[in-house]
């Protein structure tokens, strides 16, 4: 899937955002581990990120030719500022029309509307790729991610209380939310 757009955020900041290619590998491996250090609300930690540069090379060639999955990345100033992406649920029938979506955003860019613009990026992503629903997954005390979701229309549809163990916080409650496409 392709994608390739400059915006102004509401901040009047310059954001390039395209799909990844497989010369970005280093870039957004670097991205990852930043992004995962910065905050206790992503999947992971860095410590447990097992590719290296060429394997996330791969995995962006991977997504550039798929026709229903999409990375994204937002550069400001040349800088790999933040990542997004939709991810299939599964081939089988009765879970194609879903897909799940997930953003991370260096701290220095957080509050810019840079997560805003990658969220509106992959909503029509997935909206071209056919896809009849986006889900996604956000710790309860995200409260400036909830928000913006909810602003674009995701709804929840559940909670888990122990959906995170933290190594910090312990366990952390996350919250289901879709969004009819």
């Amino acid at each position: 899937m392709q994608y390739n757009q400059t915006i102004i955020t509401p901040k009047g900041l310059a954001v390039h955002i395209r799909n990844g290619v497989a010369s970005d590998g280093s870039a957004v491996l670097e991205n990852f581990d930043l992004t995962h250090a910065e905050t206790d609300y992503l999947l992971s930690y860095p410590d447990e990120n097992h590719f290296d540069a060429e394997q996330e090379s791969r995995y962006l060639e991977k997504k550039e030719t798929s026709p229903n999955e999409i990375e994204l990345i937002a550069f400001v100033d040349g800088k790999v500022a933040g990542t997004a992406g939709i991810d299939a649920i599964g081939a089988q029938y009765k879970v194609a029309h879903r897909a799940e979506f997930g953003v991370s955003i260096l701290k220095e860019y957080w509050g810019l509307g840079i997560g805003r613009a990658l969220m509106e990026a992959c909503i029509h992503c997935a909206k071209t790729a056919g896809y009849a629903q986006l889900e996604l997954d956000v710790v309860a005390e995200n409260a400036r991610a909830i928000s913006m979701y909810q602003m674009a229309g995701f709804v929840e549809y559940g909670r888990n209380p122990k959906g995170f163990r933290s190594r910090n916080a312990g366990f952390q409650e996350l919250i289901s939310m879709r969004l009819e496409l």
